[in-house]
């Protein structure tokens, strides 16, 4: 089933475009946004790397779902919700540009993603894993519902906190 259009009262989600491109590889190789996801901010080459699979693996074998989001048009933020070995469940992912920061966005968001979970894909358990240092993350999920079930040390021994909620 290919990556559905979403909308909520301010944001558009909808399957990434090729002239997304820019917005994109900005996104994730800016080091404030990007510092507390995977590995950290990418660099602009790696950043452009991956946005290239969106389109060559992740949408063409259909694997996850992967959402540009929107606020008025302008691309403000990136959202998926993909199985994952860690957990052995499906985690929600997003991330806004700095300008969109501080307006209920993220939770807005991740309130979309939490509904696309559990009404469109029928998940029992949605999760989610956050840096610990991400203190905004954490607070935004907890309002959302989602409890602490572990902790993960990476190899560079930062905490990885490892959150759940279920199905009301």
């Amino acid at each position: 089933m290919p990556t559905p259009v979403l909308r909520t009262d301010r944001l558009l989600l909808e399957p990434y475009r090729p002239d997304d491109a820019a917005d994109s590889i900005a996104l994730l190789s800016d080091p404030e946004v990007a510092r507390f996801m995977g590995d950290g901010p990418l660099t602009p080459g790696d950043a452009a790397g991956l946005f290239e699979r969106l389109f060559s693996k992740v949408y063409a074998e259909d694997l996850f779902d992967v959402w540009a989001v929107r606020r008025d048009g302008r691309y403000v933020g990136h959202a998926e919700v993909k199985h994952t070995d860690e957990v052995d469940g499906h985690e929600i992912v997003y991330a806004l540009v700095k300008p969109a920061w501080g307006e209920g966005l993220g939770s807005e968001l991740a309130r979309a993603l939490l509904r696309y979970g559990f009404d469109t894909l029928d998940l029992p358990r949605v999760w989610a894993t956050v840096a610990e240092q991400n203190h905004a993350s954490l607070a935004l999920l907890g309002k959302l519902g989602f409890t602490h079930q572990r902790d993960v040390t990476e190899d560079d021994g930062s905490v990885t906190r490892v959150l759940a909620v279920d199905r009301a």
